[in-house]
């Protein structure tokens, strides 16, 4: 991803700490899996320009998630930390078919090199 000396953070938490966060910050109920708080935005990135910024991951989501698709909690994990990752570097599945269908492409480069 070209970014060698970058740095960030992640957190993990449970649902109900997630659930806080995701009505604070994004405006929606209920817990989600994985929320990114890029710092590579605004007017004050020049400060830190290798920090990209914090993931969280709510662990009993991933839990539950990767249990329903038949995978282990570690390998869905991996999955929202790169989906997340992917978010601090400026992808977003959210803002149209392409932009998701180029970060899911990327992720799914990104996870083939992590199982390799």
């Amino acid at each position: 991803m070209d970014c060698p000396d970058a740095e960030l953070s992640i957190l993990i938490v449970d649902d109900p700490q997630i659930a806080v966060l995701n009505k604070q910050y994004l405006n929606r109920n209920g817990p989600t899996n994985v929320i990114a708080f890029p710092m590579r935005t605004g007017p004050f990135t020049n400060i830190t320009p290798q920090l990209l910024g914090d993931v969280l991951i709510s662990v009993e989501t991933a839990l539950r998630e990767g249990k329903r698709v038949g995978i282990s909690m570690e390998e869905r994990f991996t999955q929202l930390l790169v989906h997340g990752i992917l978010h601090l570097l400026g992808y977003d599945h959210e803002t149209s078919d392409q932009d998701a269908h180029e970060m899911e492409k990327k992720s799914d480069e990104i996870l083939k090199l992590i199982n390799t």
